[in-house]
């Protein structure tokens, strides 16, 4: 019994140190290349349209996630946000706009980012 007791409390202390990663196996190229798919993501995150429930836990953990410069993000996490930031950013530069005017009204991560970069 106390076994179990010490899993669940292991368990749990490890999903405190980071997000889940039952979702990092969605095919993010297939998003990306699909603009309905890639629509449907972001107005989840714009609060305009449905989310499903990868999308919500995107939601949900994007502004810790960029405040704490995904500190809690697998290397998975950490790779696949820089890729599909760099596309949005390239590609659908009005939604990364969007994005941006909401998740960082202040361009204070992308102040830091750039600080950050610049001393590499």
């Amino acid at each position: 019994m106390y076994a179990v007791v010490l899993l669940a409390i292991v368990a749990l202390a490890a999903a405190e140190d980071g997000y889940t990663t039952k979702f990092d196996n969605v095919d993010i190229d297939s998003i990306l290349q699909n603009d309905r798919l890639l629509k449907n993501y972001f107005n989840c995150l714009m609060d305009k349209g449905p989310c499903t429930a990868d999308g919500n836990e995107l939601k949900k953990n994007l502004p810790e996630s960029l405040e704490n410069n995904c500190a809690k993000c697998s290397e998975k996490q950490r790779a696949n946000s820089e890729r599909v930031l760099k596309y949005i950013y390239k590609n659908k530069p009005d939604m990364f706009k969007e994005l941006e005017s909401k998740y960082d009204p202040n361009n204070k991560y992308r102040k830091l980012k750039e600080s950050i970069e610049g001393e590499e």
